[in-house]
């Protein structure tokens, strides 16, 4: 299990160092920084690929959230703006651990609550829980607000005139469509109130971007709030489908099983070589009716020469022979002049072929399946 203690949790630079990730195996993914302040422009709850596995947008970068203690307010959220770092919930964090997804500890004057997340696989969804682990009281509650930017993953919100910030509440999911042009957004949730608010949070800070020298601030918006009694388990999921919060459970299991399944397959003797099992699955996507493999996080496509070099050891070494044989056809079906695509661009024109010897690593892949399978009739 990757681990880490109140130490490296509250410093905010040790914390904002280090990332987590998680995907959803169509291109889509949801990535910060363990202190909860997103440092990349790319970091965000719920990245959708819209054109899978491209047309990455950050439909939903984080949430803001507050425990609150017998009328108390805390604030577990950690943002930088520009000269601060404003909340510093991650004061409170104690722990952070992939279990086998993101899962926070918070110990807030003896209170003890867990944030768990996960993505599900196949659909871009992202599903947040909180629990009670422990409290001397018997008030207990936590508010959440959302904060968007319906974006393309590349570039950062600063205008807020083309913004709907109008919402729809229903028996329990919350819909919103700031841009005509993107998907809808679905909160499905448990919560015990909804209250409208409508705050723009201006001038949001991403460090990694000030470091590269890019564009490095960002307005988002903050619709709504959600408040929850913590006697029960508080969950929300964020979707572009209109979702039903009584499938937390079921989703949480059907992921927790598949994930458990790769490991097997995988035949995983250590937890080392399960978490490289795990890790090497997330670069695997849908293309199409096949598959494809994503060069890297955050923001690459499916490379032709780096899916080839990569095929091997994501899919043969982790015995998963017939998603090689997939990524194979897939790119097959774009040989052009002999040679396969490099590239596919995000804004999904024409492939690029523009490297020399993907077609060479294509038949080194073809090789080392064959080797590995037999199957010398593909």
């Amino acid at each position: 299990m990757i681990e880490f203690g109140r130490e490296v949790c509250g410093d905010f630079e040790q914390a904002s160092g280090r990332e987590w990730l998680e995907s959803n195996g169509i291109g889509g993914y949801a990535s910060s920084s363990i202190s909860g302040a997103n440092t990349r422009r790319y970091h965000g709850l719920l990245v959708a690929a819209t054109r899978p596995p491209l047309g990455r947008m950050v439909l939903l970068s984080k949430f803001e959230e507050t425990l609150i203690v017998d009328g108390e307010r805390f604030e577990l959220s950690t943002n930088q703006y520009p000269g601060t770092v404003y909340p510093e919930g991650y004061k409170y964090l104690s722990g952070f651990r992939l279990d086998p997804f993101p899962i926070w500890s918070f110990d807030v004057d003896g209170i003890a609550i867990e944030r768990s997340l996960f993505m599900v696989n196949g659909e871009n969804s992202t599903v947040v829980r909180w629990k009670l682990r422990e409290a001397a009281t018997s008030k207990v509650e936590i508010e959440i607000k959302p904060l968007l930017a319906f974006r393309d993953h590349h570039h950062l919100r600063r205008d807020e005139a083309k913004f709907n910030g109008a919402f729809v509440s229903d028996a329990g999911v919350i819909s919103m469509t700031p841009n005509a042009e993107l998907a809808t957004i679905y909160f499905s949730h448990n919560a015990a109130s909804v209250a409208e608010t409508g705050f723009w949070y201006r001038d949001l800070e991403y460090a990694i971007e000030i470091e590269r020298g890019f564009d490095h601030s960002e307005n988002l918006f903050q619709p709504f709030s959600l408040k929850f009694d913590l006697e029960n388990v508080a969950a929300v999921i964020v979707s572009t489908r209109k979702g039903d919060f009584a499938e937390v459970a079921s989703l949480e299991e059907n992921e927790l099983e598949r994930r458990a399944d790769l490991i097997e397959t995988a035949d995983a003797k250590d937890d080392f070589t399960a978490q490289l099992a795990l890790a090497a699955d997330q670069f695997i996507v849908s293309r199409g009716e096949g598959k494809t493999v994503l060069a890297g996080y955050h923001w690459f496509s499916d490379w032709g020469r780096d899916t080839m070099i990569a095929l091997p050891g994501l899919t043969l070494s982790t015995n998963r022979p017939e998603i090689a044989k997939s990524i194979l056809l897939e790119f097959a079906k774009h040989i052009s002049e002999g040679m396969i695509p490099n590239r596919f661009p995000d804004a999904g024109e024409t492939p690029d072929y523009n490297t020399v010897d993907a077609t060479l690593w294509f038949f080194e892949a073809i090789r080392a399946f064959v080797s590995k399978t037999g199957d010398h009739d593909f």
